[in-house]
């Protein structure tokens, strides 16, 4: 059975897609061709999220034969992976990982949960799906996941990571778990990469380039240029056919990233309310992770 031995199981918005990247790089790694498959979140189930941003809808996998398709072409790589930070989010994805894969290596990357919601908001400001103010989007959050809204629209609820990381401290020995913290990988990726390769069991002498930061959160400057450039169209198909895939993906985060500019501070209100609401499972974590998570609070009531 073609299954990996590593997996990057979360948190949504904390440098997941530039660590996908980054690993990618590496000889003795291999990765599914796509991130985020999310099939131990969705093994069986219909997939058949409501409300707008349904992207996991065409995308996910949810049937074991197409998740070993995934793997299909590994060599003679030592580390075989795959990323899908609803893992982390998901009730059910340790149970089906341990069934699976049970000597599997986990790793997580966790940002303060604060600035995770919202980027996650901004991301979905970015892309013109979210219309509603930050705090207008937390008061209306529990009807959209009562109707059935993505995962990506649970600004608060995702940000409960003692919960989440519990659930696989239960059932998986902790030498198995690798958890980062998103401020050490931003001060310095590479660093963290290093560790990661020695904790795959890969040539950890091995150097990734690691100057790019992936799927950056921003506001368009201009939106109906932001429009074309990301969603499907006659013009981006014309593209398809005359460029190759990786100068087009070349081309595309370099004029995706330069209609950008930074998504405007959040409230102090708004920062202090949350700041309320995580304190208790940042207290909780701290103790699970042996990690002084204070600046998180600290910085939160700060702003």
């Amino acid at each position: 059975m073609n299954l990996p031995n590593f997996l990057i199981i979360g948190a949504a918005k904390s440098g997941t897609t530039s660590l996908y990247s980054y690993l990618n790089q590496h000889p003795q790694i291999y990765f599914s061709p796509f991130k985020e498959p999310r099939f131990f979140a969705l093994e069986g189930l219909t997939i058949d999220y409501q409300g707008p941003a349904q992207v996991i809808n065409e995308k996910a996998i949810n049937t074991i034969d197409e998740y070993q398709k995934l793997f299909s072409e590994v060599e003679d790589q030592i580390a075989v992976g795959e990323a899908s930070t609803l893992y982390l989010y998901s009730k059910d994805a340790p149970q089906k990982i341990k069934q699976y894969i049970p000597d599997v290596k986990l790793i997580a990357i966790l940002r303060n949960p604060i600035d995770r919601a919202y980027s996650s908001y901004s991301h979905l400001v970015r892309d013109g799906f979210e219309t509603l103010s930050f705090k207008q989007a937390l008061e209306e959050e529990k009807q959209r996941i009562d109707r059935n809204w993505p995962p990506l629209w649970h600004y608060q609820q995702r940000g409960f990571y003692y919960q989440q990381l519990a659930r696989y401290y239960d059932i998986f020995p902790s030498e198995q778990i690798r958890v980062y913290l998103y401020d050490d990988f931003i001060r310095n990726a590479k660093k963290v990469t290093v560790d990661i390769f020695n904790f795959l069991g890969v040539d950890a002498d091995f150097t990734a380039n690691t100057s790019q930061k992936m799927n950056v959160s921003g506001v368009p400057k201009n939106k109906a240029f932001h429009k074309i450039i990301t969603q499907d169209n006659p013009l981006k198909s014309l593209v398809k056919q005359l460029l190759p895939q990786d100068l087009r993906k070349q081309l595309y985060k370099k004029i995706k990233s330069s209609n950008l500019e930074k998504q405007s501070a959040m409230s102090s209100e708004v920062r202090r309310q949350l700041a309320d609401t995580y304190q208790e499972d940042i207290n909780k974590l701290e103790k699970l992770l042996d990690r002084d998570l204070s600046s998180w609070l600290n910085y939160a009531k700060a702003k």
